[in-house]
């Protein structure tokens, strides 16, 4: 049963249901099922391709150290949502302490934006690599790509602390129903019995955030592209091309559903289309980031194939 104190007449919530997910015999299990394979394989494929950038020599540069720390980070993108929602699935409870709710939209949108931050150093790293490929050694240096990390993960996990921190300070009184799969804002704000009209202030926030990084990377890849198009010989610029293509895959995914949850202001949307972009971003987006960058990119295929083959000659299967 949910939780709640009195104080001063007024009784204040220190629990919020999610009441989007079914019960166990309506379907429940079949969504946990589906929900626990999927999770199982993000946590695989990005485990894969961590320790196949690590081990293999061939994967040794910028850009494929950009993809193993967007790989960790999607761990830990998932992981702050997943796990409970496979626990809402088959709980008959289905509810988050205000705390935890705090914690998970702390993490899930501090990950987030230290994701799109690694996704615009990636973009940096294609632009010099295709438009100034002379100096790109000297340009994308190990020493430059863990600095480009470590703003990232600093800015993704500061810039979203004043907010974390106001909606903490708000009074939480009446419903506690949260019409979505996770602690978001915008769904969270609404059961605040107070004034949370400042929340114009905090989607401003979001908009710069996400736009800075769309039209950072958006600029580049304009650039990438005359430059490609101007190469005379058509295997260099399919070759420049395919280089370019996972990554540019993954941006136009991320940053299509983010923009569509978040670009929204005062637009509202019914519960079903709510949940079902959540999914976009929140599942399917970390689930075919691993194939976009296994199954559609050769140099990571054949490094997994040799990690592959190294582990089941060691488990003495005969080569």
């Amino acid at each position: 049963m949910t939780q709640l104190v009195t104080a001063e007449n007024q009784t204040m919530v220190t629990e919020f249901l999610f009441s989007v997910f079914p019960p166990l015999r309506q379907g429940g299990l079949l969504f946990f099922i589906t929900l626990l394979l999927v999770y199982a394989f993000i946590i695989t494929g990005n485990l894969m391709i961590i320790i196949a950038v690590r081990l293999d020599a061939t994967l040794h540069t910028p850009i494929y150290f950009f993809i193993s720390v967007l790989s960790f980070l999607e761990i830990w993108y998932t992981t702050t949502t997943i796990p409970k929602m496979l626990s809402s699935l088959v709980s008959a409870q289905k509810t988050i302490s205000l705390a935890g709710c705090l914690l998970q939209m702390y993490f899930f949108h501090s990950l987030g934006i230290t994701e799109g931050c690694v996704l615009t150093a990636m973009a940096i790293d294609r632009y010099v690599a295709i438009c100034s490929p002379l100096r790109y050694p000297t340009i994308m240096t190990p020493k430059l790509c863990v600095q480009l990390t470590a703003g990232s993960c600093l800015c993704g996990f500061l810039l979203v602390l004043p907010e974390i921190a106001w909606i903490a300070t708000l009074p939480f009184c009446g419903s506690n129903q949260i019409q979505q799969i996770f602690c978001d804002f915008a769904p969270v704000l609404s059961l605040a019995c107070t004034d949370t009209s400042r929340v114009v202030i905090v989607d401003a926030i979001h908009a710069v955030e996400i736009l800075a990084s769309f039209l950072a990377i958006a600029l580049s890849y304009v650039r990438i592209i005359v430059v490609i198009l101007g190469m005379p010989s058509a295997e260099g610029r399919h070759k420049a091309f395919s280089t370019c293509a996972a990554h540019l895959a993954v941006f136009l995914l991320f940053f299509g559903s983010v923009s569509v949850m978040y670009l929204r202001f005062s637009a509202s949307y019914s519960v079903f289309w709510d949940t079902a972009i959540a999914v976009t971003f929140v599942i399917l987006a970390p689930f075919l980031n691993p194939i976009i960058y296994s199954l559609r990119n050769k140099d990571m295929k054949d490094a997994i194939g040799r990690l592959l083959g190294r582990g089941r000659r060691a488990g003495g299967v005969p080569r």
